[in-house]
């Protein structure tokens, strides 16, 4: 696609070339803060010195290190809980390590964590419901108002807050923070950060379940004496408070405790979701915290962009069943002989997949480099706006819900839609071409649809079978049965779209057999039992439309410029100029006439796709008959249309190298959020592409449904 930055006549070569210098990727990760603001004295220097000598080496990493620990919930009160994980990440079909060691080893390892996964979770309670109130310096429990006196130290001059946790204790909280684990291990979401890691964001909206920060203690290290981890603790204290600030805080650091420091975030999407009215509290208090008066308001962390919550307040709850499924899963990615894991997450709408799938991702990034995710939800996304199906590699936790982290997948295909139910078939023609792009060399997590009953059902069962899933996790909540157990034996009897009894793998036909047919799976049940399992969001920003707007204002938040100043609104981001001849436009959810496809696209959101075959026209817009099943790039808004000099304006935040690729553009029916045209700032008259004079009797206004053959399941038996 040719593409050229639209500019007024004069003066449009220079600043094309000042535009150009301003695309630059920004980075997604802050790094660890400057600590050599404070000099400590000749005495603490020389105190300091020998504490580092003491260390352990401790190389600087960007994630993780492979070997440690994961996922703790409750206070650590065995050896064998707190035993380090194997040193190398998974080597499932052909993922790199040093080889060392043997299989066996590494399965032993894998395994005894998956044990203190269950053990460390506690017997049955739930994980914030019944947890006491920290008294004392030892006491594990959530850190309640009066401890933070202790325990937490505030620094005014650099405004960042030191935190000392001791083994088993947690910080339940709303709002968005930097962290960074200066000492000992802590715990986010099933994530564990070590100290010398970079700093990592977290987010905790009110729309979404609370964050919690766990504190595991130091890593066990048999050469570090108690006396000589309380040193190093201690010292590192002296590092980031003044001696003013420090002094009751030092009183509190022991050889288990944990040391962490918390900033201010500020990031572009904080940023642009702040610029509007209506989401300037999105990572506040939700109306359940203010009613039921859970939020500490006076703590040494007031004024860092979080607020820490009382044990009235629960966490993310976790049932018995639960923690098995994750525990069978750690198990699964050790035991796996045949390829890596396969692990298919289903069940009905809100019953916590989306919770599920990061958890469960966060604890396999504590030992293998990356995690492979298919997106099958068009719904409820991960990483994209609504309406796409992608293939993501995930290296990075998942700290935060889907709008905080809304990256470019490695492969990307635009439905168009939230829902598949008007084209089955391309909707699953759609996953097969990503499914082929999957290496198999690393685990792969699959997201479903909440769609569970009719032909949601008959595409579920299609995706276990074509894609050889290995692992099925089924969540249910209530009494109430919403979808048959998905056992190996019910599925042997069970009609999908596409494929019968007996089974068929038609991908593997596709393919020359390239893919092996069916094979047994395990089945995992997890019955959720948090408060509100199975039903809709009643809160605010808890709504399924809601959360798609946050995913598409999280989107275009890339807009806006890392550094710190003001948001731009986006009538004044200067659009690419995009000749008629160069792209092809169509039209994915229904049909529209020929010399109405322009107007239906004018101001729309457009997937930014890729035909395999070359586009031409000669002049005139060139239009698409058919919807394509094809690579899709990115987003953009269709600005304007120019029919004198045949040209579309287009704005978006893909980069200009990648936007030559792009040869076709597709309208579905994801539509912008209002918000992002109401809320637009700095505009003399009216908003452009914002009208009341509309009236809603016109005969027709409403677009046209177009269903492909679709007949309900009691209709194709009769015709039988």
């Amino acid at each position: 696609m040719k593409v050229q930055k639209s500019l007024p006549k004069t003066k449009q070569t220079s600043k094309r070339q000042q535009c150009n210098d301003k695309w630059f990727k920004s980075n997604r990760i802050a790094k660890n803060p400057d600590s050599s603001n404070l000099s400590p004295s000749t005495a603490m220097a020389k105190l300091e010195h020998r504490a580092s000598n003491l260390r352990k080496d401790k190389p600087n990493l960007k994630r993780l290190k492979k070997g440690a620990k994961a996922v703790s919930f409750r206070p650590v009160k065995t050896p064998a809980a707190t035993e380090r994980t194997p040193s190398r990440p998974l080597t499932n079909g052909g993922a790199g390590g040093p080889e060392q060691g043997s299989d066996s080893d590494e399965s032993q390892d894998w395994s005894s964590f998956a044990k203190s996964v269950l053990h460390q979770n506690g017997g049955g309670e739930s994980m914030e419901g019944q947890e006491s109130c920290v008294s004392t310096k030892a006491a594990p429990g959530r850190i309640e108002e009066e401890a933070f006196v202790h325990c937490a130290e505030r620094d005014y001059i650099h405004n960042r807050t030191v935190l000392v946790m001791q083994q088993g204790q947690t910080l339940c909280f709303r709002g968005k923070c930097l962290l960074s684990c200066l000492y000992g291990r802590v715990e986010v979401h099933g994530f564990t950060l070590e100290e010398g890691q970079q700093s990592y964001p977290l987010f905790s909206p009110s729309s979404h379940c609370p964050l919690t920060v766990t504190a595991l203690g130091d890593s066990p290290n048999p050469s570090k004496t108690k006396k000589a981890g309380r040193l190093e603790a201690k010292a590192i204290v002296r590092k980031y408070l003044s001696t003013e600030t420090r002094r009751r805080l030092l009183s509190e650091v022991d050889s288990d405790s944990c040391v962490i420091l918390l900033e201010p975030l500020d990031t572009p999407l904080t940023r642009f979701l702040n610029s509007f009215p209506d989401l300037k509290e999105v990572f506040g208090l939700s109306s359940r915290d203010i009613r039921e008066s859970s939020a500490m308001l006076d703590t040494p962390l007031s004024g860092l962009g979080i607020t820490p919550l009382r044990k009235t307040a629960r966490g993310m709850v976790m049932s018995q069943t639960y923690r098995e499924a994750l525990n069978g899963l750690v198990n699964a990615c050790a035991e796996e002989l045949d390829g890596c894991p396969v692990i298919l997450v289903c069940g009905a709408k809100n019953v916590g997949k989306s919770t599920f799938n990061r958890h469960l991702i966060n604890t396999l990034l504590n030992h293998t480099a990356s995690v492979e995710y298919l997106e099958c939800d068009l719904g409820q996304t991960e990483f994209t706006p609504s309406g796409c199906l992608s293939l993501s590699t995930v290296r990075e936790p998942l700290l935060g819900p889907p709008f905080t982290h809304q990256w470019a997948p490695e492969h990307m295909i635009f439905y168009g839609q939230s829902s598949c139910e008007t084209d089955l078939d391309r909707y699953l023609e759609s996953l097969k071409s990503l499914w082929r792009l999957y290496n198999r060399e690393t685990p792969i997590v699959i997201n479903t649809m909440g769609w569970v009953k009719g032909f949601g059902f008959q595409l579920l069962v299609d995706i276990i079978r074509l894609f050889s899933i290995s692992h099925v996790v089924q969540l249910s909540s209530g009494d109430k049965v919403m979808c048959p157990q998905l056992t190996p034996e019910f599925l042997r009897s069970s009609h999908g779209w596409q494929t019968h009894p007996p089974v068929q793998s038609a991908l593997g036909e596709d393919n020359s057999g390239t893919h092996p047919a069916q094979r047994s799976y395990t089945l995992f049940r997890i019955h959720s039992e948090f408060e509100g399992a199975g039903r809709p969001g009643e809160m605010r920003h808890q709504r399924s439309n809601e959360q798609r707007d946050l995913a598409l204002l999280g989107y275009f938040s890339q807009l806006q410029s890392p550094e710190p100043g003001p948001v731009r609104p986006l009538h004044c981001f200067t659009p690419y100029q995009v000749p008629h001849s160069a792209v092809a436009v169509g039209v994915t959810h229904c049909e529209v006439a020929p010399t109405h496809v322009l107007y239906t696209a004018n101001a729309s959101l457009v997937g930014l796709c890729c035909l395999n075959e070359k586009v031409s026209g000669r002049g005139s817009p060139v239009l698409l008959s058919q919807t394509p099943v094809c690579p899709c790039v990115g987003f953009g808004v269709l600005r304007g249309v120019d029919m004198a000099r045949g040209l579309y304006f287009l704005v978006t935040p893909v980069a200009p190298s990648i936007l030559r690729q792009v040869n076709c553009l597709l309208l579905g029916a994801v539509t912008l959020p209002n918000t992002l045209l109401t809320g637009q700032t700095g505009i003399l008259g009216d908003p452009p592409y914002v009208t009341m004079d509309y009236s809603f009797e016109l005969t027709g206004a409403g677009k046209l449904h177009v269903f492909k053959g679709l007949v309900r399941p009691g209709q194709m038996k009769n015709a039988k």
